[in-house]
């Protein structure tokens, strides 16, 4: 399974987005610059995660875009499945059954394979939140970065 760029792009945005959380609305452009995210393409992704209820927009001089909740609330299997849609390493294993095609699953003896590696996958982007993230990218304290002998 690959993740396109709209899905790494959806998620690097989000991440811009959660660093200013609890401040006013963010311009798309300042979230294109700390994003990495070309403006133009960002447009296009910034409507679904609207829609999907994960952003929220303001109008005028002061608007822009803001997180819809808290980033410890927002998973970052949320924004994979706005951006991709359900995890499916393979046709026959899609977290959504009726995507589920192929004519061999009631006796496909590898299917178990492909199960393990959804949910290993759902369970990966399930656990991290925007918050985890953000922390991941604080400076690291001094006894962090300590070099032991």
């Amino acid at each position: 399974m690959k993740v396109s760029t709209r899905g790494e792009y959806g998620v690097r945005a989000m991440v811009a987005l959660a660093h200013y959380h609890g401040s006013k609305p963010v311009a798309l452009t300042t979230i294109a610059k700390d994003s990495h995210v070309p403006a133009p393409y960002l447009e296009q992704l910034i409507a679904p995660l609207r829609r999907a209820g994960l952003v929220e927009s303001r109008r005028g001089a002061q608007g822009g875009y803001q997180l819809s909740r808290p980033p410890g609330e927002i998973r970052v299997g949320d924004i994979y499945r706005v951006m991709e849609g359900p995890v499916a390493p393979m046709d026959c294993v899609s977290e959504d059954e009726a995507d589920q095609t192929c004519p061999l699953i009631s006796g496909c003896e590898t299917r178990p394979v492909w199960l393990a590696v959804r949910d290993s996958i759902v369970g990966a982007i399930d656990s991290i939140t925007l918050a985890d993230l953000i922390r991941q990218d604080a400076p690291a304290s001094p006894v962090e970065t300590q070099v032991v002998a």
